[in-house]
């Protein structure tokens, strides 16, 4: 974070300064923030959130032992460092990154490239993250630090030295987006697809595209816009956008697209044009064809902002995986496990079943354990139900299915004609487990695919360690 004086910081996020010890309001602030007190190093700045189940006040006397330099919170604490007393601590936290940012970007050096969409933007985030730090310094988020508390806790943390803000935008509600636009105001927004994620909080994926739409209506004439030339609904946002608008995808109407997919366990292979450049053939370690339209968007990004595409196809080639628990190969070799239990909606879930179906070898058995998708309301069921058929259909040899929220899943793929031991259904990860490595056999291609609410991801982990051991 910049540097900034007790009374700045005060008047920025309109509160009441509480001095202590030997600090004065001209004292000097430059740690980041954070709302976790297990993650504060010495002389950050702690946000004491109130949270849905606990409290972030209880933990700030941690946060000072920690080495927090500042609290803020909503009242008054007994700690010995200075505090802010505000309003609102998340609205508080918003606002001073809303002022840190503005003032970096004065300085005339940072670009911010921003990038939402229902599924990839973590993905795509960690792919611009290692483009740009090819090109100077770079600011991104950790995990998913994507909501009104974890955007501006990564906004934080640019400084004078930052050349490239890259920020993840998630939403659940028409207005999110639109929020952190506020804060960050991007010069490159990327809108990756609009799908059924968070839907049942929405109410419906027209208001998915509604929220998406946000970035694009966030940018000024000099910004430009990166849309999906293959999403309809994300075409429809040009209309929105106040200036520039590049296209990717795998349709002709894309000016970054890609040719010639072909899909393996070692990742997708295709060919990269840009215009006025020579094709490129590309390697993407990244298993899983649908992470090839995240590549292209980063790609297009950095087209914009003119990096040359030899650096481009240089990080994408050494990008081995897209994210802790988002298809991740745990273990390859007689019997290969993948990981993809991070997160999961009806799009992710069919474009994860449909790589294990792509990628498995003739003769190779296919075994998909799944858990439930999160937050779809009344579409939970339905959307459950075609995902049973969908595995059917695309003859996956075994589909396990855990957990009462995920139970229409199995009902389906029974009902469409997966019979005897093709498929089953377990009450929990334990008992599904037991199971499944009762089952196992040399040669098995094995997924794990669910929301990350139902827990599977430690599941998938069990079976990686499961299978190492097994060849050990």
């Amino acid at each position: 974070m910049i540097c900034l004086t007790l009374a700045t910081i005060a008047e920025i996020v309109d509160g009441e300064l509480i001095l202590a010890g030997d600090a004065t309001e001209a004292t000097e602030i430059s740690g980041c923030s954070d709302t976790d007190s297990r993650n504060i190093t010495p002389g950050d700045i702690f946000f004491a959130k109130p949270g849905e189940f606990t409290d972030g006040h209880l933990f700030a006397p941690k946060a000072v032992e920690l080495g927090a330099a500042l609290v803020v919170g909503e009242r008054q604490l007994d700690v010995d460092v200075p505090q802010i007393i505000v309003k609102d601590t998340v609205l508080a936290l918003g606002a001073l990154a809303t002022e840190v940012v503005s003032r970096v970007r004065a300085m005339g050096r940072m670009r911010v490239v921003a990038v939402t969409g229902s599924n990839g933007k973590t993905t795509t985030k960690n792919l611009l993250r290692a483009i740009f730090a090819e090109m100077g310094e770079v600011v991104a988020p950790i995990a998913s630090f994507n909501n009104e508390v974890g955007a501006p806790t990564t906004f934080l943390k640019v400084n004078e030295r930052t050349d490239t803000l890259v920020a993840e935008m998630g939403a659940s509600r028409v207005g999110e987006i639109r929020s952190l636009t506020d804060m960050a105001r991007p010069d490159v927004g990327i809108v990756l697809m609009v799908g059924l994620a968070h839907a049942g909080e929405f109410g419906g994926i027209e208001q998915v595209e509604i929220a998406k739409r946000e970035m694009v209506e966030a940018l000024g004439p000099d910004g430009v816009a990166v849309l999906n030339a293959d999403d309809a609904r994300v075409v429809r946002m040009q209309s929105a956008a106040p200036g520039r608008v590049v296209w990717f995808g795998r349709s002709d109407a894309a000016q970054i697209r890609a040719t010639d997919v072909t899909v393996g366990a070692d990742g997708t292979r295709f060919t990269l044009h840009v215009p006025n450049e020579a094709p490129r053939p590309v390697h993407f370690p990244v298993i899983g064809e649908h992470h090839v339209m995240n590549a292209l968007a980063a790609a297009a990004a950095a087209w914009v902002e003119q990096v040359p595409m030899d650096t481009v196809v240089s990080v994408l080639e050494a990008t081995t995986r897209a994210e802790r628990g988002r298809m991740e190969v745990l273990h390859r070799g007689e019997i290969t496990v993948i990981n993809d239990a991070y997160n999961a909606n009806p799009n992710s879930m069919a474009a994860a079943l449909r790589t294990l179906a792509q990628i498995a070898e003739p003769g190779q058995r296919t075994i998909a354990v799944l858990g439930s998708m999160s937050e779809l309301g009344d579409l939970a069921v339905s959307e459950h139900q075609k995902l049973g058929e969908l595995a059917v259909r695309l003859r996956i040899d075994r589909t396990f299915v855990i957990g009462t929220e995920a139970r229409p899943l199995y009902l389906a793929a029974v009902a469409e004609g997966s019979w005897d031991d093709e498929a089953a259904f377990f009450a929990n990860a334990d008992e599904a487990f037991d199971a499944i490595t009762a089952q196992l056999q040399a040669g098995d291609l094995v997924l794990v695919k669910s929301s990350n609410a139902a827990g599977l991801m430690s599941l998938g982990d069990r079976l990686g360690d499961y299978v190492k051991g097994m060849n050990a």
